[in-house]
């Protein structure tokens, strides 16, 4: 059975939208007409290549990889002629070595951005705990109240009833209950490790404010908005306790 290429969505859209731009330059336009269902749905598939592509192409810039539209062009034609100038052993090869240098750069490219981010977050750190008001924990948790209380504190195992807002250290917002005007309600113990220890300070009604070094938050995963080794600012106000149930044989 004789084997075909199958070309990568990226691949496939270079070589068509390329195509049809540069003929598009040679042709008087046309009217673009979108008056029948078929019409519209064979538009959408170009621009929903196009805006795809868009966005491919850019990222792949960025990680200095540029892709020359001329011979990109001319692959397309040729191959629509049946007279591809490389074999279909060969395009797999080019084709996968091409996503492999992607994947390097993407992986150089998101670890010094995470060498960065953990530089950034130890001097924020150092220079936070200088500060009047802010004490800093055996683990490194540093924690400073905003408005005090003298209600009862939670124990690792209860679940507690919370209003809160967490930033990056530029400020950046990426959660917050307030912003949904809705309480959130977790157990202490599964939560990352600066909550559950820094919680546990709390008074009920008390609110305080927590900066949270990379490795007793997220530590080393990119979750998007929080990026690898990020070190995060948490305003936390502890709203209730729910005790953990007694078992009979306690």
């Amino acid at each position: 059975m004789k084997k075909t290429i199958k070309l990568s969505l990226v691949a496939a859209s270079v070589l068509a939208l390329t195509a049809c731009n540069q003929e598009a330059a040679k042709q008087e336009v046309k009217e673009v007409k979108l008056e029948t269902e078929a019409q519209q749905q064979a538009y959408g598939i170009g621009a929903s290549v196009g805006t795809f592509l868009n966005k491919d192409l850019a990222d792949k810039k960025e990680l200095g990889i540029v892709l020359d539209q001329e011979l990109m062009l001319r692959g397309f034609k040729d191959a629509l002629a049946g007279e591809a100038k490389l074999d279909e052993e060969k395009i797999r090869e080019v084709l996968t070595t091409l996503d492999e240098s992607v994947r390097t750069k993407q992986q150089e490219q998101a670890k010094a951005a995470a060498a960065k981010s953990k530089e950034e977050g130890e001097k924020y750190l150092a220079d936070n705990a200088q500060k009047e008001g802010v004490t800093v924990t055996e683990s490194g948790l540093q924690w400073e109240v905003l408005t005090a209380a003298e209600g009862d504190k939670p124990a690792e195992t209860d679940t507690v009833k919370v209003h809160y807002k967490g930033t990056l250290i530029d400020g950046t917002e990426f959660d917050s209950s307030y912003s949904r005007n809705e309480p959130t309600s977790f157990p202490l113990n599964r939560v990352i490790p600066g909550w559950t220890e820094g919680l546990q300070l709390m008074p009920v009604g008390s609110k305080y404010k927590f900066t949270i070094p990379s490795e007793l938050a997220y530590g080393e995963r990119d979750l998007g908005k929080i990026p690898a080794n990020s070190t995060l600012v948490f305003e936390v106000e502890l709203l209730e306790i729910v005790k953990a149930e007694k078992t009979d044989a306690e």
